[in-house]
């Protein structure tokens, strides 16, 4: 077998047009997922009565099973329990509407969701509670300390897991393709069936995956040093 690495140029060229449906997954589902995790990370450190109980098994349920699972599972339920739900109310809306993409947003932001409600948790809960305190004693209340002086300071000591977190979606967002999703991984596949140079196919989405890899990791890297010049006053 003799390497092509003329295809590897072309099929490069044509991956990168699959670039914007994997990143609209990765970057789908870590906000949803990080708004998701803040939420579940709040309830689980103020132990809410019920709702701990019910974070808890997500998390530990989300986490204890893989991403394909979860994707399939909402895949080929949350059509049944729509058309089930719509039908019981009379609404003319089916499952059928929703594009396929749209079931890989749901999936991977319940499970970026789980995942980042520990690393929110963590950075909650690694700020020292004598700045809530001293924010009480300006007069602030306990949304105004959370969002004005926990938050920032957490945010800035979660950065790094949130940029594995990231990354990890990245590379689970290859999933998608068994929804019918096409993404970079989808795409690589379709190029080399025609002529079978699959090999140099995957060289080149492996070279589009490390290039987006790269680029999070030097975004991640500009972010920590903004905030930490933020958190010694340098930034206004």
């Amino acid at each position: 077998m003799k390497l092509d690495l003329s295809f590897i140029w072309t099929a490069f060229l044509q991956l990168l047009s699959a670039i914007p449906t994997t990143l609209a997954v990765t970057a789908v589902s870590v906000v949803c997922g990080l708004a998701i995790g803040t939420v579940v990370a709040l309830i689980r450190i103020n132990r809410v009565p019920v709702l701990n109980a019910a974070a808890v098994a997500y998390v530990t349920f989300i986490r204890g099973t893989p991403m394909l699972t979860h994707l399939l599972l909402v895949y080929f339920g949350l059509p049944f329990v729509i058309d089930a739900v719509c039908e019981s109310f009379g609404w003319p809306f089916r499952s059928v509407s929703i594009p396929m993409i749209g079931f890989a947003y749901i999936a991977f932001s319940i499970t970026a969701g789980a995942y980042l409600s520990e690393v929110v948790r963590s950075g909650l809960l690694a700020v020292d509670k004598g700045q809530i305190e001293a924010a009480y004693s300006v007069g602030m209340t306990t949304s105004q300390a959370i969002r004005r002086i926990v938050f920032p300071q957490a945010f800035a000591i979660l950065l790094p897991n949130l940029s594995n977190s990231t990354i990890s979606m990245l590379h689970g967002s290859t999933l998608v393709f068994t929804v019918s999703v096409v993404d970079i991984n989808a795409k690589s596949q379709i190029i080399a069936s025609s002529n079978w140079k699959f090999f140099e196919a995957y060289i080149a989405a492996a070279a589009l995956y490390w290039g987006l890899t790269f680029l999070i990791e030097r975004v991640t890297a500009m972010a920590e040093k903004r905030f930490q010049m933020y958190n010694r006053g340098g930034v206004s």
